[in-house]
C-alpha cells in the first residue's frame, strides 16, 4: 500500500489487489486502515520516481506510435491512427501491448476508441476493450460520472440531484446543465462522444522521417548495430533524395527486449544523406557510449529518425563522375569529433558587428556557425582610382581573451606611446611606436552611459629586443578626475 500526505493526514495513495481484498479503500487514512490490519505494509510515495518510470514506459511506447502524451500521473495517451494494420489490427495491437507490459511486470489497463474521451473511459472503467466508431455513447451510458473526467464537486453536484451516471447526464436538457453546472461539463461529454475535437500533445516532437527494424532475434554488439545503422540510412536516402533534403540531426532508437529505450543522437554541419558517412558518426558516438549503453538481452527493435533536415546542394560532377568539395572533408572531421567528445570539442570564430576587439569574434559550435557556400567573389580589374583606398587596421596574431593591465611610468606627451613600460613584473623599453588608433566605446551597449564609458587609444609597439605589442589607454588625460589606465591587449609575433 502506497501512501501520500492530504491535508494534515496521511491517506492511501494506491494499493494491491490484496489490500482491495481487505476492504481498504483510495482515500482512507493510514490510521484508520492500521486501526483495521495492523500488518499492513504502507510505503511513502516518490512521485518524482513514478513520473521517471510513466516517462520510460511512454519512451517504451514509442514503438507502436510517435504520437504518445502523458495523462495525469498513471496514464498514457496513444494516437495509434494509422498504425493498427503493422501490428495485424486493433485487436491484435491490443493484445501485444498487454501481453508485453505483463512480462515486464506491470498490471496495465488499456482501451482503444475513436475519441481520447471514450479511449479513457474504456481504459478505466470497461478495460480491454475495443470500441467501434458511433458506439461512443453506448459505451458510456452505464458507466459512473468518473467517466466523463470532470471535476470532484462537479461530479458531487451531479449525485446530489440524481444524476449519477453519464447516461444521465446525456438524457438531460444541456441548457439548464450548463447553466447550473458550467460549461466544462458539456465539453467534457461533447469530446467522448466525437462531437468537439480533443488534441493529444505528444511529449517529444515527430520526426518528419523515420525508419526501423524488427528484429527476429535482438542483437547486443555493437558491429551489428552498426550494419544495421548503414541498411536503414540507405532506406532513408530514397525518401531524403524525392524530398530534396539532407539530414541535420539524427537519432537512433534501441528498443532493449525488457521495455528500456535508448536514444542516441547525433549533428551534421551539412545536410547529410550518405549511408556510409551516416554510419561512420554513429560509430563514433556509439564508441564513446560504449560504457553507458546496456544491451541487457538485446534489441529488438531499431528506429533510425531524421529529427531535422535542410536543402541538400547538389555538386557538379567532373568527367569522372567525382565532386570535388574542400569543406566536406572538414565538416566530417568535426562532426566525428563531435558525436565522440560533444558539441563544444570543436568550436568555429566568427566575426560579429562589433569594433571593439573582444567583442568582435564569438566561438560558436561548428554545426551552429555560419558555412561558407562558396568562394569569395574576387575583385574587378578596373578599380576606380579617384577614390581613397582603405587599409584595414592591423590587428595582432594573439589577442588576450581579458586585456591585461600594465605600469607606464612617463610618457613622451600625454597623448603619445609610453616611453617603458612594465608588464607581467618585468620591464620593456620602446624602441617604435605607431598610434594612436582611437576605438570609442559602444554607448548604446554601455549601462553607465556613454559619459562615462572611457576611450580607448590603442598603440602598436616594439621593444628593445624586437618583441611587438598592442598596447591602449584607457581614458583621456584631463577629461575626468581618474588617471588614464594602460592594459596590454595582444601580441604581434
Amino acid at each position: 500500500m502506497i501512501s501520500h500526505r492530504q491535508g494534515n493526514a496521511q491517506r492511501i495513495a494506491a494499493l494491491d489487489e490484496r489490500a482491495e481484498a481487505l476492504h481498504l479503500k483510495r482515500g482512507m487514512g493510514i490510521a484508520d486502515a492500521r486501526a483495521m490490519h495492523p500488518s499492513i505494509d504502507v510505503v511513502e510515495a516518490d512521485p518524482e520516481a513514478d513520473r521517471r518510470l510513466l516517462e520510460s514506459l511512454a519512451d517504451w511506447c514509442d514503438r507502436y506510435t510517435p504520437l504518445v502524451a502523458i495523462d495525469a500521473a498513471d496514464g498514457l495517451f496513444l494516437d495509434v491512427t494509422g498504425c493498427t494494420h503493422l501490428f495485424g489490427g486493433e485487436r491484435a495491437m491490443l493484445d501485444d501491448i498487454l501481453s508485453r507490459f505483463f512480462h515486464q511486470g506491470f498490471d496495465v489497463r488499456a482501451g482503444l476508441a475513436a475519441t481520447p474521451g471514450a479511449a479513457w473511459a474504456a481504459t478505466r472503467f470497461a478495460s480491454d476493450r475495443i470500441v467501434p466508431g458511433g458506439e461512443e455513447e453506448a459505451l458510456l451510458a452505464p458507466l459512473p460520472l468518473a467517466a466523463l473526467r470532470i471535476e470532484p464537486d462537479i461530479r458531487a453536484s451531479l449525485e446530489s440531484v440524481g444524476l449519477r451516471t453519464a447516461g444521465a447526464v446525456m438524457a438531460a436538457p444541456r441548457a439548464p446543465l450548463a447553466r447550473r453546472f458550467g460549461t466544462s461539463l458539456l465539453l467534457r461529454l461533447d469530446q467522448a462522444l466525437g462531437r468537439l475535437d480533443e488534441a493529444v500533445s505528444p511529449r517529444l516532437p515527430v520526426a518528419p522521417l523515420s525508419v526501423e527494424r524488427h528484429l527476429a532475434e535482438p542483437i547486443m554488439l555493437t558491429d551489428e548495430l552498426e550494419r544495421l545503422v548503414k541498411m536503414l540510412a540507405t532506406t532513408l536516402k530514397v525518401d531524403l533524395e524525392r524530398r530534396g533534403e539532407g539530414a541535420r540531426r539524427l537519432a537512433l532508437l534501441l528498443f532493449r527486449v525488457d521495455g528500456a529505450v535508448s536514444r542516441i543522437a547525433v549533428g551534421t554541419s551539412r545536410p547529410l544523406r550518405e549511408p556510409l558517412l551516416i554510419q561512420k558518426l554513429f560509430h563514433e558516438r556509439l564508441a564513446a557510449l560504449e560504457q553507458d549503453i546496456d544491451a541487457g538481452y538485446g534489441f529488438d527493435l531499431v528506429r533510425l529518425s531524421v529529427l531535422s533536415a535542410a536543402a541538400f546542394d547538389m555538386q557538379q560532377a567532373d568527367l569522372a563522375g567525382e565532386t570535388h568539395d574542400d569543406g566536406a572533408d572538414i565538416a566530417l572531421f568535426a562532426d566525428r569529433i563531435r558525436a565522440r567528445l560533444g558539441e563544444s570539442a570543436v568550436l568555429k570564430p566568427v566575426a560579429v558587428e562589433s569594433h571593439l576587439p573582444e567583442r568582435a569574434v564569438a566561438t560558436l559550435p561548428y554545426a551552429e556557425a555560419p558555412q561558407r557556400g562558396s568562394p569569395p567573389k574576387k575583385p574587378d580589374k578596373i578599380q576606380d582610382t579617384s577614390s581613397t583606398p582603405v587599409f584595414r587596421p592591423e590587428r595582432p596574431i594573439r589577442l588576450f581573451r581579458s586585456p591585461e593591465p600594465i605600469e607606464v611610468p612617463a610618457t613622451e606627451m600625454p597623448e603619445g606611446p609610453p616611453m617603458n613600460f612594465r608588464w607581467r613584473r618585468a620591464l620593456y623599453r620602446v624602441a617604435r611606436a605607431e598610434g594612436p588608433e582611437r576605438i570609442a566605446p559602444e554607448w548604446w551597449r554601455e549601462t553607465s552611459g556613454p559619459e562615462d564609458a572611457p576611450t580607448r587609444d590603442y598603440f602598436r609597439i616594439e621593444d628593445s629586443d624586437g618583441r611587438r605589442y598592442w598596447l591602449y589607454r584607457q581614458g583621456l588625460y584631463g577629461a575626468s578626475q581618474v588617471p588614464p589606465r594602460w592594459f596590454m591587449h595582444g601580441v604581434f609575433a
